[in-house]
């Protein structure tokens, strides 16, 4: 099954949509500046465990790279995700400090 991803930035999510264009799945951001913050996942039932969050994942930060975006993972699927896959971790922000 292919699945295709493309943008709603009037929504701010990505959206993943199968065959017959239905939505199957989405990653909702907030982006501010260069920085985008990936804050949810959620994936139709029907579609777990058959790639569709994986699929949203690389589109996701695929797209951020491309765009020279820093990410920051506050959805902890998105952050799972970039563990098992080292090759996004330079985009990728790990920890947070304050600023005085």
């Amino acid at each position: 099954m292919q699945f295709t991803v493309t943008g709603a930035p009037a929504r701010e999510r990505f959206e993943a949509r199968d065959e017959a264009g239905g939505v199957v799945g989405f990653v909702t951001y907030q982006l501010t500046g260069s920085i985008i913050a990936y804050t949810h996942t959620e994936v139709d039932p029907a579609y777990e465990g058959k790639g569709v969050g994986s699929t949203l994942a690389r589109a996701v930060l695929d797209d951020a790279r491309s765009k020279g975006r820093t990410v920051v993972p506050i959805c902890p699927f998105i952050a799972d995700w970039v563990v098992k896959h080292p090759e996004y971790e330079s985009i990728v922000v790990r920890s947070t400090r304050k600023i005085k």
